[in-house]
């Protein structure tokens, strides 16, 4: 225990007078120090694991579980009877890692062995310690047109429906929640589906010919992946329902108003929008790994826990960087500086 929480203690149980100048001291007295000195630590231990527990359930643990009726086995066994594509990650030694949809002959829409592999490369993602940034793209010059009409059509009932709702709902929390500054890269059209995936990035680039369009409306059903929930916190609820509501077609300046996307590239050509991109990215993430997720996590926690529970994430995510090597070099860097 530290010396405010011994303090704290002993205003809690003063001294009696017969203690003092030498006298023997109260037991029962004593006693009642030692267990409330004893209490106050199991307090903030319980306290100190309790955001703990939070911290992994927000970081790597599924919002939905078999106790909310999910069993992720069957839904996996589902969605690899409708293959075709591939969820693509290719890491670079800067820290950036690429992922990208590719299904190119059906507009990169998602397949259902596409979905398991998203949570494959998650999960992959989730261990990269070396890891600082992620852009998210399409193949081809196309974002994502949302899902395939083939899975789509397999999967008609409603506990389907909500059944893979419950499974990307997972994915792309989890995804949200990575220790990497995410971007989406926005490459000709982001629809349906694809447009709620660019919602669970931290960042939106738009190339001058690309497009961002929620067309759940129009076919009947709403977002369901998350992209609701998400929209409201980057644009408010009264824009949000104009986008939904209107099935607008977001093209870069809209979209820039809206404050939807965070900036406009200058070309449309695939490489040399990715290398945009890359370059935008790099201005936040220099620095050491563990700083930059660290950044992420907290920021996170800020946006998800209640206040208390994110200022003890705070408290517990510093204890891993004071004193450490990142931080002990730029002191001594500082200190150089100044001489």
């Amino acid at each position: 225990m530290d010396g405010a929480s011994a303090t704290l203690s002993e205003k809690q149980c003063p001294v009696l007078p017969s203690q003092q100048g030498g006298a023997q001291p109260d037991h029962q007295n004593q006693g009642s120090r030692a267990t409330s000195q004893e209490m106050a630590a199991s307090f903030l231990k319980i306290s100190s694991l309790s955001v703990r527990k939070k911290f992994l359930q927000q970081a790597r643990f599924p919002l939905y579980s078999t106790s909310h009726g999910f069993h992720e086995e069957d839904v996996k066994k589902k969605l690899m009877k409708f293959p075709g594509g591939s969820v693509d990650l290719r890491k670079e030694d800067c820290g950036i890692s690429i992922l990208t949809f590719n299904n190119p002959s059906k507009k990169n829409a998602f397949s259902g062995v596409m979905m398991l592999q998203l949570l494959e490369r998650v999960i992959e993602l989730e261990n990269w310690k070396e890891g600082k940034g992620l852009i998210v793209c399409g193949a081809k010059n196309t974002f994502c047109s949302g899902s395939d009409l083939n899975a789509v059509k397999g999967l008609g009932t409603s506990q389907d429906g909500v059944e893979l709702c419950m499974f990307m709902q997972n994915t792309l929390t989890r995804f949200m929640r990575l220790p990497l500054i995410t971007v989406a890269l926005i490459q000709g059209r982001a629809m349906g589906g694809g447009a709620e995936l660019t919602t669970a990035c931290d960042f939106r680039l738009m190339t001058p010919s690309s497009e961002i369009r929620f067309v759940h409306k129009e076919m009947g059903i709403i977002p369901s992946w998350g992209g609701t929930t998400r929209l409201v916190e980057i644009i408010g609820s009264r824009q949000t329902l104009q986008v939904l509501g209107g099935a607008l077609k977001l093209d870069p300046t809209i979209a820039l108003k809206m404050g939807i996307a965070d900036g406009i590239l200058q070309s449309s050509e695939e490489g040399q929008s990715l290398e945009e991109a890359q370059r935008w990215l790099q201005q936040f993430i220099s620095g050491p790994p563990e700083v930059i997720r660290a950044l992420k996590t907290v920021v996170s926690s800020g946006k998800e826990l209640a206040l208390e529970e994110a200022l003890e994430t705070e408290r517990d995510v510093l204890s891993t960087l004071w004193g450490g090597p990142a931080n002990l070099e730029a002191i001594a860097k500082q200190k150089k500086f100044n001489k």
